[in-house]
């Protein structure tokens, strides 16, 4: 189940730095997606918890998921960056993840341990001094 929140994403365009030339001093292609999780209808209080503990540090002091993009020349497809970029955080965030089904050790790993730890006993037994008193 993919969730789609484009509709509750605030824009905010700013100018941006790297290639472009003189274009990057006149033109804001830098785009900055703000969502509200906490104010959000799109997704459940169950779903909101998930997102806030998963993203806690992409989340402001205000509740908001904050994500840039400058990658593009283009305000409209930093504009897709982000909105992609949103998107798949949120549905990340929203997978459970497995629990661990704890096994236990098998009688023949033990036996191996076992048997490994006797034969380097013996290959240290054989690396003592020899005493002339033991014989």
């Amino acid at each position: 189940m993919k969730i789609d929140i484009t509709s509750e994403i605030i824009f905010k365009t700013a100018r941006s730095g790297g290639k472009g030339g003189q274009n990057v001093n006149k033109v804001e292609t830098m785009v900055e997606g703000r969502w509200n999780v906490v104010a959000s209808s799109i997704v459940s209080d169950d779903q909101k918890k998930m997102i806030t503990e998963k993203l806690a540090n992409k989340i402001t002091s205000e509740g908001f998921l904050l994500i840039k993009s400058q990658k593009s020349r283009t305000q409209l497809g930093n504009k897709d960056l982000v909105i992609k970029k949103i998107n798949a955080l949120v549905n990340a965030s929203l997978i459970k993840k497995k629990s661990r089904i704890a096994t236990k050790v098998s009688a023949a790993s033990k036996e191996k341990r076992i048997e490994t730890k006797k034969r380097n006993a013996f290959n240290k037994e054989g690396r003592k001094k020899i005493n002339p008193k033991d014989f």
